[in-house]
């Protein structure tokens, strides 16, 4: 078990809950800091043991640390339980460091975020549109995802370590983006490593002592680095684990294998990111003006503003609460970062137990307490009856359908005679009108077109509308499916070779490193397999030429078919 907090941080957690807002936050207040403190210990109850991993907390008020606490083991070999002062990587929450150390070289007249980035990486090829720092910056610049690529020409690489080189080098191969530069917003982690290569490049230093030299150290974060090598040992770091079957475990060991920083692989304690929510409020490090533009979402040239600023900083509400917030997930490690500028608290949730944490739901818990009667009621859920349509009306609409940009692909199938998405635990449509369906459990809505083969929009509150275009479903066999049966190879993958067999119903593409995708056919020369979308290319459309892979971080990566 834990270890309680301390008696001066119950007191100062004290002071906290009652100079807050009035109300519930009072009374609360007036039944003792006992009482906060074993509701937040109960808001982390899952993970109150000796024989799993879990989490740290902080929270602070005014750039004071008022609570801090661990819950779980740092390490289960050795039985070292999590403390406030236990190191923890914290993923993706790393960009925000990455694009500060850039938004200060553009204070020291370094560069411009409009500078065109072969201007300090010419390796990157020219796909004849400008990629530009604030592109990096804002996740508009295109280019497909570093991950996504390194695990398709590896087939794995969980075992594996990866270095900058490698990325660099699988980057430079592509010879398309996703999207023309600034046109469409798509999160991707191969902007911000290249962010950090800029830093290096422009400063002849290191992201990693760059950052030390102009962020950690003057604001105290002694325990804070970017990590730029696997092999090296870290005092106070956790181990980081996954469940091998659900979310209480058994535990296997699964520690991030990079040597890669800039998009992840920052070493951080709850306690030095309270020191650096602080910042935001009391400047040392930049300036006002500077942090505010970073809070500042992209707009794009629809006028739509992107969910994305320069490093990440999410604006939203939480129980009518504003919150900046950022969350971080890699192998092993999840972790959560928010700040409510409105009462000028800050919640820091480290976790390391995987996809088993939900560090986000556990931060929420602890507003619930700390901002107590700051904080709206929780809206009632509503439960949609939907209206009466017969049952071959509804059968019109089972088919698949394609999102033309992202290839995106959905089958809607009848179960238990109403229309759902498929898949075991697919949402259920409910009707609201002929045409108008919402969808249970998910939120917005499915319209489809005129007639009975349209296809649909997929709309979310303040989204534009996405269309999915309706496809003729084809059959499997072995007669068709063994037409695809082959070799095929990627140039863009560093000569990656997938072989693709068939069955009397999928197409199997291995790899020699790893287990095979199967894929499932959708429409003409179109598979599914996992979350990716396979289509097929052919010559002057007769015979195969190859096939193109598209997942939601990288679309259309070339493989040709060899004779």
């Amino acid at each position: 078990m834990s270890a309680r907090p301390h008696l001066a941080r119950a007191c100062r957690l004290f002071a906290l809950i009652a100079s807050m807002v009035g109300g519930e936050a009072q009374r609360t207040a007036a039944q003792g800091t006992d009482s906060v403190r074993q509701a937040i210990d109960h808001v982390f109850d899952k993970w109150h043991s000796s024989d799993g991993p879990g989490c740290a907390v902080g929270v602070s008020r005014n750039g004071q640390v008022v609570l801090e606490q661990g819950y779980g083991m740092a390490n289960l070999e050795t039985m070292t339980p999590i403390r406030p002062t236990s190191i923890f990587q914290v993923a993706s929450i790393s960009k925000q460091f990455t694009a500060t150390a850039i938004m200060l070289l553009e204070q020291d007249g370094k560069l411009s975020l409009d500078d065109d980035i072969r201007q300090y990486l010419p390796e990157i090829p020219n796909y004849g549109s400008t990629i530009t720092i604030r592109h990096l910056l804002t996740h508009t610049s295109g280019l497909r995802d570093q991950w996504e690529l390194l695990y398709l020409a590896r087939g794995r690489f969980e075992e594996d370590r990866i270095t900058e080189a490698d990325v660099l080098d699988i980057i430079t191969r592509q010879t398309a983006l996703n999207f023309t530069p600034g046109t469409e917003s798509l999160y991707d982690n191969t902007g911000y490593t290249l962010l950090g290569v800029i830093v290096k490049r422009i400063t002849g230093k290191s992201l990693r002592q760059f950052a030390a030299d102009r962020m950690f150290e003057p604001l105290g974060m002694t325990s804070t680095h970017f990590h730029d090598d696997y092999t090296m040992v870290v005092p106070g770091r956790t181990s980081a684990y996954e469940s091998r079957v659900g979310a209480d475990g058994p535990w296997r060991v699964s520690t991030p294998n990079y040597d890669v920083y800039g998009a992840t692989n920052l070493f951080t304690t709850v306690d030095d990111l309270l020191k650096w929510e602080g910042n935001f409020d009391h400047p040392i490090v930049g300036d006002a003006a500077m942090l505010a533009r970073m809070q500042v979402p992209a707009t794009l040239p629809t006028g739509d503003t992107t969910e994305y600023g320069p490093g990440l900083r999410r604006i939203r509400m939480y129980r009518g609460a504003r919150v900046v917030e950022s969350t971080g997930n890699d192998p092993g490690y999840q972790a959560y970062l928010a700040r409510y500028p409105d009462q000028k608290v800050a919640i820091a949730v480290t976790c390391n137990a995987g996809s088993a944490a939900s560090p986000t739901g556990l931060a929420h818990g602890v507003a619930d307490v700390i901002l107590a009667g700051a904080l709206a009621p929780r809206a009632a859920s509503v439960t949609q009856a939907g209206i009466a349509i017969p049952v071959d009306r509804l059968q019109s609409r089972v088919g698949v359908y394609v999102q033309p940009t992202t290839l995106a692909i959905v089958r809607l199938v009848m179960r238990d005679s109403h229309l759902a998405f498929d898949g075991r635990s697919g949402p259920t449509l409910i009707p609201l009108a002929a045409n108008r369906f919402a969808v249970s459990g998910e939120g917005g809505e499915i319209v489809f077109g005129d007639g009975e083969h349209a296809g649909f929009e997929r709309r979310s509150s303040g989204q534009r509308p996405v269309p999915f275009v309706r496809q003729e479903s084809k059959t499997p066999s072995a007669a068709v499916l063994g037409r695809y049966a082959g070799e095929y190879v990627s140039d863009e993958l560093g000569g990656a070779v997938y072989h693709v067999t068939a069955s009397d119903s999928v197409l199997l593409l291995r790899t020699a490193t790893a287990g095979p995708l199967t894929a499932h056919l959708m429409f003409a020369d179109t598979f599914v397999a996992g979350g990716y979308t396979i289509q097929f290319t052919r010559t002057n459309g007769e015979g195969l030429a190859g096939f193109e892979i598209t997942n939601p971080r990288m679309r259309r990566v070339k493989f040709r078919k060899r004779s």
